[in-house]
């Protein structure tokens, strides 16, 4: 039986396959053909919208941005370069008018984060006497406190699995600097729920 080739950069053929589709419907979009837009549309904007709504937390302002964001793919699909996945490009202008948005607004963006996100071990159980729907609750106050900066490397790399290499791309810094960001946020969101377990009731 034939094995797909695995290592660095080497994507199985069922991703290979939806990044072809993506070019191709790009290449179409700077053709100026409306349906293969419709197209590409359709098949990012439930995960725009998740990604949009968890760092803005108002889904009236994701979808304005979600707009935004379909819009610059249709005037300047011819800037992307095929340096990173479409999808990447797609998320890094997302990103990028998200947070210009969250400045003119001038509001702290709220994350509705999924329940396995892996919280290191702490001398201190966040878990401890907590049941599940409670522990979900605190998890999502205490992604709130972190920086928009913080919380989208959180959110890219454990719910939309992007590797560092593409979360840096996403968000226009490099690997290391993703890195930095994970390890204070994470160190952040152990502090953060150590503390709320701790306080009397």
């Amino acid at each position: 039986m034939n094995q797909w080739p695995s290592g660095p950069g080497v994507e199985p053929p069922a991703a290979a396959g939806l990044e072809q589709r993506d070019q191709a419907l790009l290449a179409d979009i700077v053709a100026g053909n409306r349906a293969a837009f419709d197209a590409l549309y359709r098949h990012y904007y439930a995960r725009l919208m998740d990604f949009l709504t968890r760092m803005l937390n108002q889904r009236e302002l994701a979808e304005e941005v979600v707009n935004d964001t379909m819009y610059a793919v249709w005037t300047n699909g011819a800037s992307f370069g095929g340096r990173s996945k479409v999808s990447t490009w797609v998320f890094g202008i997302a990103y990028n008018k998200a947070l210009k948005r969250l400045e003119r607004e001038r509001r702290t963006a709220a994350d509705a984060f999924a329940d396995d996100f892996d919280i290191e071990a702490t001398d201190a159980d966040p878990g401890a006497g907590v049941d599940a729907a409670e522990l979900q609750h605190r998890l999502r106050a205490a992604l709130a406190k972190l920086s928009p900066a913080h919380r989208s490397v959180v959110e890219l790399t454990f719910l939309l699995e992007y590797s560092y290499e593409e979360a840096a791309d996403i968000v226009g810094c490099p690997v290391n600097t993703v890195k930095t960001r994970m390890f204070h946020a994470r160190a952040r969101l152990r502090k953060l729920l150590s503390a709320v377990v701790a306080r009397p009731k």
